[in-house]
């Protein structure tokens, strides 16, 4: 099996799990939300470790660092989308809290690892 890159970052390995958690909270949203929200909270988590893999492939630093803000940003857009859910009874406090977790985890190492490509 080809070994890219970016699949050995911790970031995109936690980032992949976090996309996983997210589907699995979209199971518990209406059918009525199939192709309004639901959808493009997966398009938008889906895009986080995309653009990672995309940024580590770019060959200049400017580059990496671009699409690392965009991962970064896709990863704001599902928390703030994940809140509606919350806020429509589509997912539990609790559960959301949980999300919370991991995504301030993977919002620092994703800003640390745009630090270190800025050198």
């Amino acid at each position: 099996m080809v070994s890219f890159a970016y699949r050995k970052l911790n970031v995109y390995q936690k980032a992949l799990l976090w996309v996983l958690d997210v589907y699995r909270l979209c199971k518990f949203f209406p059918d009525v939300e199939r192709f309004a929200l639901t959808s493009q909270v997966r398009r938008a988590a889906v895009s986080v470790t995309s653009n990672i893999a995309e940024g580590m492939s770019r060959s200049s630093n400017k580059e990496v660092a671009h699409f690392l803000e965009i991962s970064f940003g896709s990863l704001m857009e599902v928390q703030s989308q994940m809140e509606i859910a919350q806020l429509l009874n589509y997912i539990t406090k609790d559960q959301l809290d949980l999300l919370d977790v991991k995504t301030v985890e993977i919002a620092k190492m994703l800003s640390g690892l745009k630090a270190a490509k800025k050198l």
